[in-house]
């Protein structure tokens, strides 16, 4: 009796599996087409995308709005629903939900970020689901910032180029003739700015949670931040000038005090104010200048931004990446592909003033003529478009790029404060990097 129960009981199992692979195989059968394999439907037959960006609302609702009203019409078999989270909270929020198997489909992060979760195995791999030729329509040194140890685990989408924001009058007043292009020049119109107005001719953050605007200097100075093996190659020749050029600067009185402790958003505070004769940033922040400080906008101008002797010149990337845990992978990537293709990202770019990713539209003529009375952010756009060209993710791909910044930041702060010599604040940091 046992053992016909038990068989009966094994009869039962295999008829559940001979049917969960005839289930499966009606599913492969019904794919979605030529990228990806299979996407999981809800009980409704639709296929619900959860898409979560940073801080574009209310900005652009009505954009977001067209866009996913124009891709559910095109995929009848896919909803999509749009999240917008706080800049300050999207790390936290999507580090609990990826945590908890529990992600949105679709995620807009930066390469910085993504490469941290990416090194835990985070995001789909994309270089299987992508044709070559789909991936070839995006600019290839803007590509190459989402990937990680060779595997692409983000699709770009839109990007800035740092520029540099002068104030006219305060050149004048400084009889300063022109905004500089290299480290060297900037630190002479330092010094000048300081010796005529007793302004500061800049603001920039050396808070190690905050921008890795002075890690992408130090790249620009010449300076080797890692080598092949992922250890320290800073402690040299280049790395110790560079960190001597802060020092040097901060030391001369040259540099607000207050770079130690606050972020970039002091940097746009101090320039609005008229209290500093520069701002790095990207031309969208002409905009907020317009609207925060007219007097201080209507003096403003805008040069490319300032380099090293290398010439390298930094660009900063959006992405969209697909969390390996996402319940439908296939429609999150036909969702992620539309909204960075060549149509979508000339009309984001012209909406918010930034850069596309992909080579066809940085191609329009939006990009490369100037009107003949271009106002300053008409002049910004083709400025940064222009860089573009060349520019590049200037910090290496690193899972754990933070804990680099918080290394060599803190050991600057240090010798900054006299705490420690130059070159024993290099040694500290290559072994504390070294010894993670």
């Amino acid at each position: 009796m046992v053992r016909i129960q038990k068989f009966i009981q094994k009869f039962k199992k295999l008829i559940v599996w001979v049917l969960l692979g005839v289930l499966t195989s009606w599913i492969v059968s019904c794919g979605t087409g030529n990228i990806g394999t299979t996407t999981k439907q809800g009980s409704s037959g639709i296929a619900n995308v959860e898409f979560w960006t940073m801080q574009l609302q209310p900005q652009f609702t009505n954009y977001f709005k067209s866009l996913m009203t124009s891709f559910e019409s095109q995929n009848p078999g896919i909803k999509v629903t749009w999240v917008d989270v706080p800049w300050t909270a999207m790390e936290s929020k999507i580090l609990t939900a990826v945590s908890a198997k529990t992600p949105p489909d679709v995620v807009n992060l930066n390469p910085d970020f993504a490469s941290q979760l990416a090194g835990r195995n985070a995001w789909l791999d994309l270089d299987a689901k992508i044709p070559n030729e789909v991936r070839s329509s995006y600019l290839p040194n803007i590509w190459k910032a989402s990937t990680l140890n060779g595997k692409s685990f983000g699709i770009p989408w839109y990007l800035t180029t740092q520029l540099t924001i002068y104030n006219t009058d305060l050149l004048k007043q400084a009889g300063i003739k022109k905004s500089p292009v290299t480290y060297t020049e900037l630190a002479q119109v330092a010094q000048q700015m300081k010796d005529k107005t007793g302004k500061y001719a800049f603001f920039l953050t050396f808070v190690p949670q905050d921008t890795g605007e002075v890690l992408e200097s130090f790249v620009q100075m010449g300076v080797t931040l890692v080598d092949a093996e992922g250890k320290a190659a800073f402690n040299s020749p280049q790395g110790k000038a560079a960190f001597q050029y802060w020092v040097d600067l901060y030391k001369k009185g040259l540099l607000p005090k207050e770079i130690l402790t606050q972020g970039h958003r002091r940097a746009i505070d101090l320039y609005q104010a008229g209290e500093t004769a520069f701002l790095f940033s990207g031309g969208e922040f002409l905009e907020n200048i317009a609207k925060n400080a007219p007097a201080i906008a209507k003096v403003s101008a805008t040069a490319p931004q300032v380099i090293g002797d290398n010439g390298k010149k930094n660009v900063a990337v959006m992405n969209v990446v697909i969390p390996r845990d996402s319940k439908q992978p296939d429609a999150a990537l036909k969702f992620a592909l539309f909204l960075t293709n060549d149509e979508n990202q000339l009309t984001f770019a012209k909406a918010a003033n930034v850069l596309p990713s992909t080579v066809k539209s940085l191609a329009d003529s939006y990009f490369k003529d100037v009107p003949a009375n271009a106002s300053t952010l008409d002049k910004a756009r083709v400025i940064s478009a222009q860089e573009l060209r060349q520019a590049e993710i200037l910090t290496p791909r690193l899972k754990d790029i933070k804990r680099l910044q918080k290394a060599i930041y803190e050991n600057l702060q240090a010798a900054m404060l006299g705490e420690k010599t130059v070159d024993k604040a290099v040694e500290d940091a290559a072994n504390e990097w070294n010894s993670r």
